[in-house]
């Protein structure tokens, strides 16, 4: 939980000392969030194919144009892609909190962003104990680096993800439930390091609130 709490002060921005009222708040929240609310994940593996435009999910419709997908998928043969949401109900919760509390429901938001990316860790947890005695790369995600949004239609139709998980994309790609997450892990035969990692690669880096402020969302 303490990793929790942790992750959730970064969502909202809390640099140096948190005052422990604060801090109290925040791990009162994010416990009720995760006793009454557990992500929800799909994924499936495609073997990979390269030429033309990217690298192609075979029989997934999805390509990975870019540097970043070449870059991060050099060395594998497979990729799996990946959606982890919280759901609806959860949206329904911060609506409430909104009209009640808008300082709690603020907290509520960046624990549910913090509560899927927990998520998406064990969903990756998951599928490497399905690859075993493989590697995975780092996860990433369509928006992130030259990795166009653009990609989220075939990423969620690949995975079914509106029957399965109820996931809808509005006419700029954003996903309703709002605390839900795509993202390609790839599986390689060789140790994968963390080549990616970083601003340089992303999307946000010149309007990131974290780098204003003399960080990243990284530490």
């Amino acid at each position: 939980m303490e990793e929790l709490i942790d992750e959730v002060l970064r969502y909202l921005s809390i640099r140096g000392e948190t005052p422990d009222g604060l801090r109290a708040q925040v791990g009162r929240t994010a416990a009720k969030l995760t006793e009454s609310l557990r992500p929800k994940h799909v994924y499936r593996a495609f073997p990979l194919e390269r030429g033309g435009e990217g690298v192609t999910l075979a029989g997934s419709g999805v390509t990975l144009t870019g540097g970043l997908a070449k870059k991060l998928l050099q060395d594998c043969d497979t990729a799996v892609l990946l959606c982890c949401t919280l759901g609806i109900e959860f949206e329904r919760r911060l609506r409430a909190l909104e009209r009640r509390d808008m300082g709690e429901a603020v907290i509520f938001d960046a624990c549910g962003s913090a509560w899927v990316e927990s998520g998406c860790d064990a969903a990756e947890a998951e599928i490497a104990e399905r690859f075993p005695g493989r590697y995975l790369t780092d996860r990433f995600s369509p928006g992130y680096g030259d990795l166009p949004l653009s990609l989220q239609p075939s990423v969620l139709a690949a995975l079914d993800a509106e029957r399965r998980l109820g996931i809808h994309l509005s006419d700029s790609f954003l996903m309703t439930p709002s605390k839900s997450v795509t993202a390609v892990v790839g599986v390689s035969d060789k140790p994968q390091p963390a080549r990616v990692r970083g601003c340089g690669y992303c999307a946000m880096n010149k309007t990131c609130e974290y780098r204003k402020g003399g960080t990243t969302c990284a530490v």
